[in-house]
């Protein structure tokens, strides 16, 4: 699998994960209609997300701190767009520590 092949999958998980994710959480607090179509739609997405990072015949846990920092931005933006939470400057602060821990993790293991 090439390093760019990698990394589209691995962003692709990302958005799996964090859009499953924002389904569930919108299906909780919806109404009555809608409640169970995006929980079904959550639960989907979210089953999607773990064939999609499971498929590869790759070394997951080592590419683990690329991941991390691809679900951090991807939620992030995710929670920003559909939720309306701007965030905070802690938590771009944290987030550029993520994204420096991510980049020290990988190193060149992509």
């Amino acid at each position: 699998m090439t390093t760019l092949t990698t990394l589209l999958v691995l962003f692709t998980a990302a958005l799996l994960e964090a859009g499953g994710d924002a389904l569930v959480r919108k299906g909780m607090h919806a109404t009555a209609i809608l409640r169970a179509g995006l929980l079904l739609a959550g639960a989907v997405v979210l089953f999607a997300y773990g064939y999609v990072v499971n498929t590869p015949p790759w070394d997951f846990g080592r590419l683990l701190g690329v991941y991390v920092v691809f679900f951090f931005v991807v939620a992030q933006a995710i929670n920003w767009l559909a939720f309306g939470q701007v965030p905070s400057v802690r938590l771009v602060v944290g987030g550029a520590c993520i994204i420096v821990g991510g980049l020290i993790i990988s190193g060149s293991q992509v």
